[in-house]
């Protein structure tokens, strides 16, 4: 998974962002996991102003398109 430090050598992103997300489909990476099939997570590694954490999301790559979970 993508994280936050993966920034330090991209100028000063890291420092002056607002927020940071990131986009991570572990099946773009593992073809044969038939588990985690269109499955995303957007991990949001800075807010200032809020909470960080990760959002699973339904990738539908017919239409490009991201849904929530909870309406598969």
């Amino acid at each position: 998974r993508p994280l936050l430090s993966d920034l330090r050598e991209s100028g000063a992103i890291e420092q002056d962002a607002d927020v940071v997300m990131f986009l991570y489909r572990e099946d773009y990476y593992k073809e044969e996991d038939e588990n985690n099939t269109n499955i995303c997570e957007i991990i949001i590694a800075k807010q200032r102003t809020g909470e960080t954490g990760t959002v699973k999301l339904t990738w539908i790559p017919t239409v490009t398109k991201f849904a929530d979970r909870a309406y598969e």
